[in-house]
This record gives C-alpha cells, structure tokens and sequence, in this order.
C-alpha cells in the first residue's frame, strides 16, 4: 500500500517508507537482513497504511477541541422511580436478543506485576477469584435473571490473544456457554521516534501497539464479527473495559433506561469524587455528546458550580457504554481522530541492540472509545453509585488499586 505522507514526517509522494532515507531504523533493519528477511520486511511495510504519520502534526498544533456545555444526566433518584419500566424494557431486549457485551481486554497486567493478561489477575484473598471470572459472574447475573444468555465478545490483543483464550478454556469459560463467546484482535498501529522514524523490533517486524479503545468496532468488523452481529439480531452493544471488577454488564436498567430515552447511545456516570478527580467528564462539545479530559479542563471549568453547590461538570464516564448497531454501522467507515500518545517503546537500534527503554521515546497512534460518544447524534448519560459499579483496578495500592477494589466488593458483600 503506497501512501503519501506529510514530507515533514517521512515520506515525498508516492515513495515507499522503506525508500525513505529518513527512517533510519527501517534502513538499518533491510541493511542487516537476508534477501528472504529484507522481502519479508517489505511485505511487513506494505501491508500498512502510513498516512497515520500525518498526525505527527498533532503533536505541534494539538488536537483543538470545541465549545464545550454541561450535559445533565439521568440520576440515581429518577432511575429508582422508574426502575421497574426501566429493567423490563431492558429484560425484554436481552431475551429477545437484541443485546450483545462487549470487553475490552487487549492489555496486559505489567503495572500489576503480571506478565499475563490483565484478566487473569488474581483479585480473590481467601480463594482464587480471577478479574475475568468476576465479570463472567457479573453477566450471569443478568443472564440467570433474564433466562437467556448474551453474546460475549472480547477484544484481545497480538500480545495477548492466545493466552486470553487458553486461559478461558483452562477455567471452562466460567461457566458461561462457550458457544456464546467469541474473540476478536485488537489492531495494531505502528510505533516511532519524536522524529516520525519508525520503529523496528526485529530485522522484519515493526514496531507495533494497539491502535487504542476506540478501535474494537472497527475490530470487530475487520474480524468478520459485523455478519455474527446481523445474524443474531443485536440491536445494541454495551462495551465496558477489563480494569473495572464491580462493572454491570448488559444491565437491564442501563439498557431499558437507554431504549426508553429514544437515544442511540448511552453512558454510565459516577459523580465526581472531587473536582481535580483525574476523570473525563460527560457534556456537550458543539452541542453533540462528547467527553472532557480532566487534563483539558479550565480550572474555570473544574470547579463551576450550581447555586445548590453541585459542579456545573460533575459527571465523570466509566467505560461502560451503550452503542445503537446501527448507528456504528454508519459511522464505520468515518475516519476517527487519532491520538499521538508519548510511550515508552521497547526497539531495536541501528547497530542490531535491543533496547527496552526506562523513559518515553517515542510515539504511539490510538483511537479512544470516547470520540465514538461524538460521533453519536445523542447520548444518555446514566448515573450509578460510585460504590457499586466502579472499582477500576490500574495499580497494585493506593488510588484506584487492587486494594480499594477489594474493600469495595467485600462492601459489596463480594466473598474473596
């Protein structure tokens, strides 16, 4: 695949990257190679569209956003009144199967000490409990009271695939019907300097990372998933991600509350802890649904507040979503924005040493679930209790810790 990318970031015209005198790694990695290795490395290269290098750009301009307003959600005082339409609604949708789960689960568990897939982290104290097992057991739930089962699917990664997948098997899918279940990888997006120069981590393979959260649509459809996703009917599907132990799943008030609303989408909210709380923010951006960064936040805007002393922003997003298919479907082919991300990026240099670098060198291209809620026409945001549904696991202690998820679950009445 020839591409044509910004002269500045690498390549003129219609000139090959591998032609490119500025990508020095590449350069190093064919200089070094077989004649069988240095075909293999052109294939490699040609497979990939590199007109992603062009958001290098990013970097300088940044990526601007628009006006953001408030959004105001659905709280927990208004669901509670209207609870039982709500879980009807929504149980109706799951048995006639128009609801599929969607996990995101392409990470690994390094930050946890885990050489393994985030999944397979252990959370049990006095018996093993596995994240993924916990989240098997929160669809059950759902599945037990609605009398059918929902399609599962779950986003791996290149790194991750196989061992996710053995690891379902080994523990028997948790009990949940394997016929059911259903993989898909994640794509990648390949990985470079600060000067635009590709990364190589062998004589014929890029350097490559997962192309982001926003990518497990697109994902899914490049692995044949979007006929499965016809074929049964699915109208809706809720993706929430790995790291959250307490996460409802396909849950039926979430779902009814959505359908009732007329909307094509759905987010569940918690409200913030603080208004310094590293958490994005629900609102409007050019008046369609959108997602504030904390870091792109005024302080202005942080720390508004209503006349009963509520924050003007207060509702923050958990990763838990509710997607109209059909409104995927159409938005499919639209070119999401890329995020240029600074990562530490594990390569081999010029000379043929492999470096595993202790400080960022580089970047990394990703898509982000929560530029999908832009492309949405609307969004309900739902709120739930924080000490209920978010106990997200990023770090061994501390905030946000295996720890903190583990006194919230036994709150929970959760047996570890």
């Amino acid at each position: 695949m020839n591409s044509i990318i910004d002269v500045e970031f690498g390549l003129e015209g219609n000139v090959r990257i591998y032609e490119d005198e500025k990508q020095r790694y590449i350069k190093a990695a064919l200089s070094m190679g077989t004649p069988e290795e240095q075909v293999k490395l052109k294939e490699n290269l040609d497979a990939i569209d590199w007109s992603i290098l062009k958001n290098l750009a990013h970097v300088k301009t940044g990526q601007e956003r628009g006006v953001f307003a408030p959004l105001d959600a659905v709280e927990v005082s208004e669901i509670e009144a209207k609870a039982e339409e709500f879980k009807e609604i929504g149980l109706n949708a799951i048995r006639e199967g128009k609801v599929g789960a969607v996990l995101l689960a392409g990470g690994q568990g390094t930050r946890l000490g885990l050489d393994k897939p985030k999944g397979t982290l252990n959370i049990g104290l006095t018996k093993d409990l596995y994240l993924f097992e916990q989240l098997v057991h929160n669809l059950q739930d759902v599945t037990n009271e609605a009398g059918a089962y929902v399609p599962f699917y779950i986003m791996t990664s290149t790194i991750n695939n196989e061992d996710t997948i053995a690891f379902f098997e080994e523990h028997n899918y948790f009990g949940y019907p394997k016929e059911y279940v259903k993989f898909f990888i994640q794509e990648m997006a390949p990985a470079c300097d600060y000067d635009g120069s590709v990364y190589m981590i062998s004589k014929t393979d890029i350097a490559m990372s997962p192309n982001g959260n926003g990518g497990w649509f697109s994902s899914m459809v490049k692995a044949g998933l979007l006929d499965d996703i016809r074929d049964k009917g699915i109208k809706w599907l809720n993706v929430f991600a790995v790291d959250n132990c307490l996460q409802r799943i396909a849950d039926p008030f979430f779902v009814g509350a959505t359908i009732a609303s007329g909307m094509e989408s759905g987010a569940k909210v918690v409200r913030k802890a603080a208004p310094d709380e590293k958490i994005g923010v629900l609102c409007t951006e050019d008046g369609r649904p959108s997602i504030a960064e904390y870091y792109e936040m005024t302080e202005e805007m942080a720390t508004l507040r209503k006349e009963n002393g509520e924050l003007v922003y207060l509702f923050g997003v958990i990763l838990n979503y509710l997607f109209s298919v059909e409104r995927l479907i159409k938005i499919a082919d639209d070119n999401m924005m890329i995020h240029v991300v600074e990562k530490k990026i594990p390569y081999m240099d010029v000379d043929g040493t492999l470096v595993k670098p202790e400080a960022p060198n580089g970047y990394k291209f990703e898509t982000l679930v929560l530029d999908m809620v832009h492309m949405m026409a609307d969004c309900l945001p739902y709120e739930v209790v924080r000490g209920r549904e978010f106990a997200p696991i990023k770090n061994l202690h501390g905030i946000d810790s295996l720890d903190s998820a583990r006194e919230l679950m036994q709150e929970c009445g959760i047996e570890l």
